[in-house]
């Protein structure tokens, strides 16, 4: 039956009937003496979302005592990230935001961690920093352990700790009322929602008017798409919004968002100032492109051939040409064989035999660039020879 219950449960939280799946979990969760701690984080998900924030916290804190227990660290890291959203919901920052690190610190990859982080941060900020009481730190990252009981026929959230052999000291976290109590709230009602959007030649700029909107809506900004979400637990009901893919690519870090009384505004940075978009949306999808990197060049005093004293009457030779075949020496065409051997070559290759040919003055010819890029080459004479230095 518990498993029937889960599944009931599990589905009716996909369909974001939220107190539906609360009470399908409870049953699930009643029969177990060990509960699991991925029906734990799908109920304080729930409890969240219909804004029951402190029971959201004890069922993550739960969770990630179960999920110790059962040495899975992908739900510890969930059951965390459970805790930081309900503790934000609280408006407990500094706490959340220790949450989150302990969320990563067991699984790096935990969907919605970078947006939770930037959204903790900039209320952590607004707050007044380290010194606002609401920033302070007091979780714990293996929490003491919640037991639920029954009270007059209602749920209740006990939190027990160990109290030196005194027996159980036990705070009363927060009552559940009735789910048949009629709910009270100003939120706009999901088909009353309506969007605006509007641009500029660097951004473009949505707004989501809608009343209530809660402050852990998420909002989750990529480079190509944008999806908006929120509960609307006055109707037991989530509003969603998606964008994908945008009409252009946009700089997610220069991106932002803020929530009001009244709307949802989200100003998206354009990678493309000066591009008019006919639309929100586009039809290709839009990927992180890799610049690739620049080809290294080579240095200009390497390719530029260096001028070098001379005594000859006709002044300097150029030594481009003669290798290219379109000078004669005194005796001369120049060996047809070294010609052809310059004309066929690649470039680095007639780029070692024109240095290595000037640098020896004329006694070395070499086709290999690797090796004569890196050092200067010696003048060899012919045996029974001796190099001289001409002075002007």
């Amino acid at each position: 039956m518990s498993n029937t219950d889960a599944t009931r449960g599990q589905t009716a939280l996909a369909a974001s009937q939220y107190p539906s799946a609360i009470t399908h979990l409870t049953k699930a969760l009643s029969t177990q003496s060990n509960p699991s701690p991925l029906w734990l984080i799908q109920r304080s998900t729930a409890y969240q979302r219909t804004g029951q924030h402190a029971l959201a916290l004890a069922d993550a804190d739960n969770a990630v005592l179960a999920a110790h227990a059962r040495g899975k660290r992908e739900l510890i890291a969930t059951a965390h990230f459970r805790r930081a959203v309900a503790l934000h919901g609280m408006g407990r920052f500094g706490d959340a935001r220790l949450c989150l690190l302990w969320c990563l610190k067991f699984n790096e990859k935990e969907k919605g961690v970078t947006m939770w982080q930037a959204k903790v941060k900039a209320d952590y900020e607004a707050a007044g920093g380290e010194d606002a009481e609401c920033n302070q730190v007091t979780v714990k990252e293996i929490p003491d352990k919640v037991e639920e009981v029954k009270q007059n026929g209602d749920a209740v959230k006990e939190n027990v700790k160990p109290n030196k052999g005194k027996g159980k000291e036990v705070e009363q976290v927060q009552e559940v009322k009735s789910t048949s109590a009629p709910p009270t709230s100003t939120q706009t009602p999901k088909e009353k929602i309506r969007n605006e959007w509007y641009q500029s030649n660097t951004t473009v700029t949505i707004e989501i008017f809608a009343k209530g909107v809660p402050k852990d809506a998420e909002v989750n900004i990529q480079e190509g798409s944008l999806e908006v979400s929120f509960p609307i637990a006055a109707f037991n009901t989530t509003y969603d919004y998606t964008i994908s893919p945008f009409f252009s690519k946009i700089e997610k870090s220069k991106s932002s968002f803020r929530i009001t009384p009244h709307k949802i505004e989200i100003v998206l940075q354009k990678s493309l100032p000066g591009l008019k978009w006919s639309s929100l949306e586009g039809t290709a999808p839009i990927e992180s492109i890799t610049a690739p990197e620049p080809t290294p060049k080579i240095p200009e005093e390497v390719l530029k051939a260096p001028a070098y004293p001379t005594s000859s009457r006709k002044g300097p030779t150029n030594w481009d040409t003669v290798l290219e075949g379109e000078d004669k020496d005194e005796d001369g065409e120049i060996d047809d064989f070294f010609k052809k051997l310059y004309k066929d070559a690649d470039p680095d290759t007639k780029r070692a035999m024109m240095k290595s040919y000037q640098e020896s003055n004329g006694t070395a010819l070499s086709t290999s660039w690797s090796e004569v890029g890196k050092k200067k080459t010696e003048t060899v004479p012919p045996e029974g020879l001796e190099a001289k230095k001409w002075e002007i």
